[in-house]
């Protein structure tokens, strides 16, 4: 399932992306719940997944918020008790559509149909970088109208509009830009075209070369690329078919 959140309940001093990729594991597992054993109460919930109602409720919030799971009245069939029926959560069509979908197959197949047929990596490469282009407008608004020093935390917002749940902090000489989930990684794992494609992007975006430093799709937690300090005004630079993947920094898968 693509993941849709929040929740490791206690740890302080915990790492950010520790905490929001935990978070995340959660509400998985609580959507995944309502999947199993359809609509479901707070202590239904609860009792399955050995959390407090509080917590619970937090991230029923979140799922709700993020249309993947609707409340609903609970059905009372037989006599009606005192008292409003408790709520229910069932999952929506957009959360539903998260489980268990071909798609990442659907995808791999085509992807091995253009290696195949059109030209090897090299279409493949092209494909990825098209692909990356059709979907640069906001990117681009977002880091063309942010300050030179605050691109990569711009950036970091846009992916997360798109699901990237992406990060920006500091770093020696630099800066780091993560992003805690990666809704192609399984098709990016037997194609590393598309983290390349998408590593050079970011160079291109923010002006200056970027290295990739790990990648979800080869089996790390977390999809790293290190963004050097920019000196001088450099901008953002138009997407080129042509990009240098030595400047732009490989997938290390």
């Amino acid at each position: 399932m693509k993941n849709v959140g929040e929740a490791r309940e206690t740890p302080t001093g915990a790492p950010q992306e520790e905490l929001a990729t935990g978070e995340r594991s959660t509400r998985n597992r609580v959507a995944r719940s309502i999947l199993d054993h359809g609509p479901s109460t707070v202590a239904d919930l609860a009792g399955r997944l050995g959390l407090t109602h509080a917590a619970v409720r937090r991230h029923l919030d979140a799922l709700v918020s993020d249309d993947v799971v609707v409340a609903r009245e609970q059905k009372v069939y037989g006599a009606r008790t005192r008292g409003r029926p408790a709520k229910v959560f069932a999952l929506t069509d957009c959360g539903r559509d998260a489980f268990d979908q071909s798609y990442d197959q659907l995808a791999a197949d085509a992807l091995r149909w253009i290696a195949e047929r059109e030209g090897g990596e090299g279409a493949l490469l092209a494909f990825a970088r098209a692909r990356m282009a059709a979907q640069a407008g906001a990117y681009r608004e977002a880091v063309e109208s942010a300050a030179p020093e605050k691109r990569a935390e711009a950036l970091a917002k846009a992916l997360s509009a798109d699901g990237y749940a992406a990060t920006a902090r500091s770093a020696p000489v630099g800066e780091q830009l993560c992003q805690h989930h990666c809704p192609v990684a399984h098709v990016a794992g037997q194609f590393p075209q598309l983290c390349e494609a998408e590593t050079e992007f970011f160079s291109q975006l923010l002006g200056t070369h970027v290295q990739r430093l790990a990648t979800i799709a080869h089996g790390d937690g977390v999809c790293t690329t290190f963004i050097p300090k920019i000196s001088g005004p450099a901008g953002p630079a138009e997407i080129s078919d042509n990009a240098s993947a030595s400047t732009a920094g490989r997938n290390p898968a």
